[in-house]
């Protein structure tokens, strides 16, 4: 029986030892956790269901939603609404910034000029989760430069420079060269409030979210509790725990710079701390916001009320609030070409049987669940 590594337990782990195994392959998996799925695994706080941040299901390809369907019951979550807080105008608007909040803004007339002006490129564009816009991508020169001429400089000003730079922990946007993933489908939105009109969001019915698909990967392999100590860089063997192993294949879900110890220097990654607060009420968010973003000076870039994904009936009410940092786990690759171009070099490094797949071992923000459920298939089918 050939002899399959995954490295990573998260989504798309889980999702290569669901599929390798359906094949007949002999599946070890080294993740230093106890229980897989990562920070998209249920945990709970006082009875509360909670992630580790808002994990819902979001695509635009029916047949990866099809496929986690057949794994657990999701419920669509259409009504899926977000808020941006403006300190500057001490109120809350909707985001997408929508087109009716404009009038309330106390710069209303300089931001209707500003949007009047707009080249048409980009004030009729349309945006792909994934893909964003390679048209505009190619025309602007960075992520300041692609917001103002997608938004105008004032609306720029009020709702993306600041948390962009708490985001990503830079001192300017401009060090930002990927950027057309960042407006949920439009850059102003008309009509509906919705978060998404051209993507599929959803959530799992159970309150326990995700678990069953985590727990049913736990049983279809071995499970080795430590960290990859290092790949041999062009071949198969891995050591972990001070002793060399080979396999037929290897499937990387985790970051490059540490299975390849550092070998051309270590990438940036943004990681998250993360608040957990229940309150005396049974809700705090308005009725279809699931969470709240904040623009100005605040520490914080995000509040979750976890409710309203996961419908849990209480009095009470738990929200999150997320604190980017440096040196909080490694969530979010830079969207630079800096470090791009260092993990280019780390890619040339694997051996052709050594697969990457999603948003960390692929060094790339845009890459959601649902690219590494479908970036596992395929590698699985072309196996």
């Amino acid at each position: 029986m050939k002899r399959a590594l995954v490295i990573g337990g998260g989504f798309g782990g889980c999702t290569a030892i669901h599929e390798l195994s359906k094949k007949g392959w002999d599946v070890t998996l080294i993740e230093p956790s106890e229980k897989l799925g990562g920070g998209v695994r249920t945990t709970f706080r006082s009875g509360h269901p909670c992630t580790l941040g808002p994990r819902h299901f979001l695509t635009q390809h029916q047949p990866t939603f099809e496929y986690i369907c057949e794994k657990l019951p999701m419920r669509l979550c259409k009504e899926h609404e977000f808020v941006s807080y403006v300190s500057a105008d001490h109120q809350f608007y909707s985001y997408p910034i929508h087109y009716d909040d404009i009038s309330r803004m106390p710069e209303a007339d300089i931001i209707y000029d500003e949007l009047d002006n707009l080249e048409n490129d980009y004030k009729n564009a349309e945006f792909m989760l994934t893909e964003g816009s390679p048209l505009l991508e190619a025309k602007s020169t960075d992520y300041e430069d692609f917001w103002i001429r997608s938004i105008g400089g004032t609306l720029y000003e009020k709702f993306v420079r600041e948390y962009s730079k708490k985001m990503w922990q830079v001192s300017s946007c401009t060090e930002i060269d990927d950027f057309s993933w960042s407006p949920k489908g439009v850059a102003i939105k008309r009509g509906g409030r919705e978060g998404w009109d051209t993507a599929i969001s959803a959530y799992p019915t159970n309150y326990d979210g995700y678990i069953a698909f985590f727990d049913e990967a736990s049983e279809l392999c071995k499970h080795i509790k430590t960290v990859v100590q290092r790949v041999d860089p062009g071949t198969l063997s891995v050591q972990y725990g001070g002793e060399w192993e080979s396999f037929d294949i290897i499937v990387n879900t985790a970051p490059l710079d540490d299975i390849f110890d550092n070998e051309h220097g270590a990438l940036k990654y943004i990681g998250r701390r993360i608040e957990y607060l229940i309150l005396p009420t049974e809700f705090v968010l308005p009725e279809n916001t699931y969470f709240s973003y904040y623009c100005g000076d605040e520490e914080y870039t995000r509040v979750v009320e976890y409710k309203k994904f996961t419908q849990y009936s209480s009095p009470h009410t738990l929200i999150s609030l997320e604190y980017p940092e440096l040196n909080a786990g490694k969530y979010y690759p830079m969207p630079s070409d800096v470090y791009r171009s260092t993990h280019r070099k780390y890619i040339d490094l694997c051996n052709n049987n050594h697969f990457n797949a999603g948003r960390i071992a692929l060094y790339n923000y845009r890459y959601d669940i649902d690219d590494v459920i479908l970036q596992v298939r395929q590698i699985v089918d072309s196996l």
